[in-house]
């Protein structure tokens, strides 16, 4: 399901000032207007009332019922005229009122249903200036659920956990016969309904689903929005705003102590006072801190910003020895602001970035209440507080996040410095709590991509404004720059917003499941063109008029097009010059940021079926055939199974019943189709022939189930639980009830399986001596009888197996220290003769995810080790000869390609994201070489 609503049909407004939205009666931006309305009224009922009177433009019947007032803010608007406009004294005498409303559908809110009313105030009269924003005209669904709310937590946390355990690990053995939900790591909390603004819109239940991933004790905080009329998780992404991609697995453990959801109280009658401490840089920075008169000790909780308002701080808090799992969405137990006997903060400040921290916070807080007349991050004058010193399980932790209450910064490693050391990064992520309480863009997609690039944007703003650094600078764009401790700056910064080649011909196509869907991948594409127009405009308009574009026109579900009018209208509206307003479009046009701009971007392969719109649905491959499933294209319907020939030849075929369920993850053998059926109560395995015919229920489970692999009507598959169970059954045509060769036993685990030539193969976690090993079975379905493979070295963890006529393969991590390397190993069918294809340990290994194969060749979603996130990182397919002795690239696409199916002889079909959507496509041989 994709998040980009209603795309802007232009880049600028035409003669008329609107701006029309695509699948939507109402128009995404209107500006330049001087129309009256209420001005008694409050702002928000004013907004309101204006659009219910201009039904004809805006299309909202209903406005008074169907929009319910988020936000209302007022300004002076001297403070947003652009230097040298004709109009600043006459502004300053006015008032701009910006008016957020949330749209609800039958009482239900609508996910990013954003619409935004500017007005402005003066000598008694009020007048409307101008409206942006997504609201969707075409909602009919109903908002009456038919899964109870305790099955949605259900499906979303076993959904997380299907995600996160796409191998089978040492760590995921079993804890208990009883089934305790903490076996899992993870937890649910349903958060009401929502409805997915898709087409006729989708009822949903949002699930905050929080914990630990297994194996490797990465924090998981995702929102999943589970279909409320069949169970599926229709949508997921994470939910943490992480300063780079996540942390690279390696070994974890669980974090210790109660938490709570709010922080600790601050000590009462706190003075305000001066302090020092020395920075990482070794300069020594003025603290602005505070005296605790009940301890006689000081406090990094600046007293003084906001004393005159609020009375708010700016907390700087010890998390050392804190775990990033126990930081994430909470507030670890016992931990206090740093204190000092005296106003000297010393090394221990230092060293764990706490002076950083506390010194940058106040720089940003400073530009945004100075430059921009924000006060705070809530622009309410809210309390800003940091955590530094937090540990990876121990271990060190580069990387930072704002997690919707705080900032929370890494202790950093060998190459970088605790996180907090650069102003960049601390204005990065406050800068995320500042949209999260204006335009709050979705983090997934090209949303979250706008919401990575605005961080950036400001982040870099304040630390070139703090450091008093010109723009002409040719390290001016870099971000994290100083938290480097050997190398230059320009070999280990994070990010270059000045790297004149980031433009929409780089966008790479991603699931959300891969970097929230490009949150950081193609964040540079936009920030790249925010920061050439502060190089031409210079900083004391440019961010005017981005803050502007933020506060008073972006909604939460805008894409890369929609921000660009956003930001051309903001300056239009600061009076700015025709000249200056061509600089900003010259800077979006020199990052191809154009309409139309997603139909620029080619591929190397055969398109089977296009624009899919599913998620976590595979491909399946098989005499000749392929199937695959498919939403609508605005991917508002639940997904049907299709079928077609692998040679292109004739039309796809749908396979499964039009009965409201979602029909996912199907498997062919050329004759015959399976797939699940997700609905109220069961995920059902169905079947139906190729050739048509009647659908049979072969097993119904209450849980879930995946991996469906099909030959001779023989289905295997893999039954998963919430509470950490795994389980491989099969059925034959004369089976009744499906064999589980491990006989559900609690104590053992099996998946991952694949079938060929009467033979099953799957990963087994089995106990043995008073531990677990792990392993692969080899079943021969004629005779009942299981082989263990052979194994070279002892696994910590397997991945997917498959099987064609002479052996078995496997995907195996014998080394969890090496960053997730997998070998790949293959057997004879009797288990005996390993050979390694593909060694973890000599150069060139693959960090591999998923393996298909035919008679002549196996082919692997893997990803090469890389230390940067960029598109040679990114899960691709690569294919070897079944002795190891030939490694090609399948396609050179841009983008994320997953779900491989192996057709006959080297052809694969898989699912590709480069053109920004879900499409099934092929090659019948490896391009090579990229």
């Amino acid at each position: 399901m994709t998040l980009q609503a209603s795309p802007a049909r232009a880049a600028d407004p035409g003669p008329s000032n609107v701006v029309p939205g695509q699948d939507t009666a109402t128009p995404v931006l209107v500006e330049g207007l001087r129309e009256p309305v209420d001005a008694k009224a409050a702002p928000a009922d004013a907004a309101r009332g204006y659009l219910a009177a201009n039904k004809s433009r805006y299309k909202i019947p209903r406005a008074g019922s169907d929009l319910v007032p988020v936000s209302a803010t007022a300004a002076g608007s001297g403070n947003s005229a652009a230097p040298g406009s004709t109009n600043s004294a006459t502004a300053a005498k006015s008032t701009n009122e910006t008016v957020r409303l949330q749209q609800k559908h039958r009482g239900v809110d609508v996910l990013g249903g954003q619409y935004v009313v500017r007005m402005q105030k003066q000598d008694g009269k009020r007048v409307v200036t101008g409206t942006s924003g997504h609201y969707f005209t075409a909602l009919s669904t109903d908002v009456t659920p038919q899964v109870s709310e305790d099955v949605a937590v259900h499906r979303a946390v076993a959904a997380t956990a299907r995600r996160l355990r796409a191998a089978l690990d040492r760590s995921q053995a079993p804890r208990s016969e009883s089934g305790d939900p903490a076996a899992t790591g993870m937890t649910g909390e349903a958060r009401g309904l929502v409805v997915l603004p898709s087409g006729g819109g989708v009822l949903a239940y949002r699930v905050t689903v929080r914990g630990t991933a297994p194996g490797t004790g990465t924090p998981v905080v995702d929102e999943v929005y589970v279909d409320a009329r069949t169970g599926y998780p229709a949508l997921q992404y994470s939910a943490l705003k992480t300063m780079t991609a996540p942390q690279a697995r390696t070994a974890g453990e669980a974090a210790e102590g109660p938490a709570s959801d709010d922080p600790p109280a601050a000590p009462p009658n706190l003075v305000p006072e001066t302090g020092s401490g020395a920075r990482l840089s070794g300069t020594t920075a003025s603290l602005d801190i505070a005296y605790d008169p009940a301890a006689g000790t000081y406090l990094l909780a600046d007293a003084g910003r906001m004393r005159a308002t609020s009375k708010s701080l700016l907390g700087t808090w010890d998390a050392r020895g804190k775990s990033v799992s126990e930081t994430s969405g909470e507030w670890p137990s016992g931990i206090t602001m740093f204190s000092s006997p005296n106003t000297t903060f010393g090394t221990a400040a230092t060293d764990s970035g706490a002076v950083d921290a506390h010194w940058n916070a106040g720089q940003v807080y400073d530009f945004y209440k100075t430059t921009l007349g924000r006060d705070s991050l809530d622009g309410r004058g809210g309390a800003v507080n940091s955590l530094v010193g937090v540990t990876y399980y121990g271990r060190p932790y580069a990387n930072a996040f704002w997690d919707g209450t705080k900032m929370v910064y890494g202790i950093g490693d060998a190459e970088f410095r605790p996180m907090s050391a650069d102003t960049d990064v601390v204005g990065h992520e406050m800068t995320h709590g500042v949209i999260e309480h204006t335009a709050n863009l979705v983090y997934a997609g090209q949303s979250g991509a706008l919401n990575e690039a605005l961080a950036d944007y400001f982040g870099n703003a304040i630390d070139v404004t703090a450091s008093r650094t010109p723009m002409s600078d040719p390290a001016a764009g870099l971000i994290g720059e100083n938290l480097c401790r050997t190398k230059a700056p320009a070999d280990c910064a994070l990010r270059d917003l000045n790297d004149g080649a980031t433009t929409s011909k780089s966008f790479l196509g991603v699931s959300f499941a891969t970097d929230n869907g490009g949150v950081h991948l193609n964040s540079t594409i936009f920030s790249g063109a925010l920061w050439d127009m502060r190089e031409d405009l210079g900083g004391a308009l440019a961010d005017k008029i981005v803050y502007k574009a933020v506060t008073e026109y972006m909604t939460p579900l805008d894409g890369f097009t929609d921000a660009r009018g956003a930001v051309l209208a903001a300056a239009k509206a600061m009076g700015t010059t025709s000249g200056q307003q061509n600089v900003v479009k010259r800077s979006f046009s020199a990052h191809g940021i154009v309409p139309g701009w997603e139909q620029a971007l080619g591929v190397d392969t055969d398109a089977l079926f296009g624009k899919l719109n599913t998620t976590d649905s595979g491909v399946g491959a098989g005499g000749g055939w392929w199937t695959a499933s498919k939403s609508n294209d605005d991917g508002s319907e639940p997904y049907s199974v299709y079928a077609g020939r692998l040679d292109g030849r004739g039309a796809p075929k749908v396979i499964s019943p039009n009965d409201g369920r979602y029909h996912t993850s199907p498997a062919t053998d050329g004759r015959t189709v399976v797939w699940t059926a997700y609905g109220p109560t069961s995920v059902d395995v169905l079947s139906r022939p190729v050739a048509g015919g009647p659908i049979k229920t072969l097993y119904s489970s209450v849980t879930g189930v995946a991996g469906l692999r099909v030959e001779k009507s023989t289905v295997v598959f893999e039954e998963y639980d919430i509470l950490g169970g795994r389980h491989v059954g099969y059925l034959r045509p004369t089976d009744r009830t499906p064999v589980f060769p491990d006989g559900k036993k609690w104590t053992t685990l099996t998946a991952l399986p694949s079938i060929s030539d009467g033979k099953i193969a799957y990963a087994k976690l089995y106990p043995q001596g008073g531990s677990y090993r792990l392993g692969v079975e080899v079943v021969d379905l004629a005779t009942g009888t299981a082989v263990m493979a052979e194994q070279l070295d002892e696994p910590v963890s397997l991945g997917q197996t498959g099987v064609n006529g002479t052996n078995v393969f496997w995907l195996a991590d014998t080394d969890e220290s090496d960053g997730g390397l997998m070998s790949v190993v293959r057997s004879g069918l009797d288990g005996r003769g390993a050979h390694i294809v593909s060694s973890e340990r000599k150069p060139g290994a693959f960090i591999a995810s998923d393996l298909t194969v035919s008679q002549e060749a196996l082919t692997l979603v893997a990803q090469t080790p890389d230390t940067r996130y960029r598109n040679e990182s990114l899960p691709k397919l690569w294919q070897l000869a079944t002795d190891g002795s030939r490694r090609e690239r399948v396609s050179c696409n841009r983008g994320e390609q997953n779900y491989p199916a192996a057709g006959a002889g080297r052809q694969v079909a898989w699912l590709d994201a480069t053109t920004g959507s879900t499409d099934l496509v092929t090659r019948e041989r490896p391009a090579g070489s990229c």
